[in-house]
């Protein structure tokens, strides 16, 4: 009892500085992404004020009151930190194409998207991690080689082609799905995402796939497996509690990149399908120059990404001792 005493408080102090460490390199990676979408606004062509005043004739006196109502006369760094003053607290100004609040035209398309992306990651979950743990279980044999021919010819499909395919077959010749539109309410709005979510996980779950076989075959041929095999454990038993648990933290480790590229795919789907999600909001305001909406979308993005990457890194001790272990140990 004395030594674990001794013991826990220099693992809660490695725990604290551990979050610690995660929460400050959190911040700061926020820090500088907010200064490049901010700034890069000054790198596009283009202007603001001669998008908010088109087709007309503007006088002298008319480009002045604009520029001052959208804080265009004043410096880019003070541009900035009252941009970033403003987004710390969700305002990110207002939209120069609809003339209204950012967050609001955001939280209005918000849920079409977040929908899509619970849908299309629970169907890679399931695909994606079932076919790997099915590949790696009948590892050389047939049912292994035709799994990564069909994960290598699902690789191949871009989001776009998948979209036409799924339209063509499942809704226009069957007519199960509609064609267009997200729907009213949670369940219309969830039949109309079933093929667009298939359509958006395709790719996706090629990686998952494959990361989930490469990593469930590294757990199959180390040492303790085959000790626990020897001594008479039922494979499904050594499956269950030696492979897959060990085998979790690589799939994890993918599902950063995963929120970041299924929000980025989503623009592809949502124009397929013609729903109103964040992701054709981010290409309609990118063509017409509308750069508070695209900032704004742009750093959903970038914090949706480092959020769950942090959170990951934070979790993958409690899922795999051994990490912890080394990290200490380092």
């Amino acid at each position: 009892m004395a030594n674990v005493a001794a013991v826990s408080p220099g693992r809660s102090a490695r725990v604290i500085r551990r979050i610690a460490g995660r929460l400050g390199g959190l911040a700061l990676t926020l820090f500088l992404a907010s200064l490049l979408v901010f700034f890069s606004r000054f790198l596009v062509p283009g202007d603001p004020v001669s998008f908010l005043l088109r087709g007309r004739q503007p006088s002298p006196e008319a480009v002045a009151q604009v520029t001052e109502q959208y804080g265009l006369d004043l410096p880019a760094w003070q541009q900035y930190l009252t941009w970033l003053a403003g987004a710390v607290q969700g305002d990110f100004g207002r939209s120069l194409q609809y003339r209204q609040d950012v967050s609001a035209v955001i939280a209005d398309r918000l849920p079409v998207t977040l929908m899509l992306v619970v849908m299309a990651g629970a169907i890679i979950a399931v695909i994606g991690i079932s076919s790997g743990i099915v590949a790696a279980l009948n590892r050389g044999r047939a049912l292994d080689r035709a799994t990564l021919v069909g994960l290598t010819v699902l690789s191949a499909i871009p989001s776009f082609v998948g979209s036409i395919v799924l339209i063509s077959v499942f809704a226009v010749q069957l007519g199960w799905f509609p064609t267009f539109g997200s729907g009213e309410g949670p369940a219309d709005m969830a039949y109309h995402l079933v093929l667009p979510s298939i359509a958006l996980a395709i790719v996706f779950v090629v990686l998952v796939g494959k990361v989930t076989r490469s990593s469930m075959v590294d757990q199959l041929r180390r040492e303790h497996v085959e000790v626990a095999t020897s001594r008479g454990l039922r494979r499904a038993t050594v499956v269950r509690r030696h492979v897959v648990r060990n085998a979790l933290g690589p799939i994890l480790t993918v599902s950063g990149v995963l929120v970041a590229g299924l929000l980025v795919a989503s623009t592809i789907v949502e124009a397929a399908f013609g729903l109103a999600g964040i992701g054709s909001l981010l290409v309609q305001s990118v063509d017409r120059l509308d750069f508070p909406v695209v900032q704004a979308i742009v750093m959903l993005i970038v914090t949706a990404f480092v959020v769950v990457n942090a959170m990951v890194d934070l979790a993958e001790p409690w899922i795999d001792p051994r990490s912890a272990a080394g990290a200490g140990a380092r």
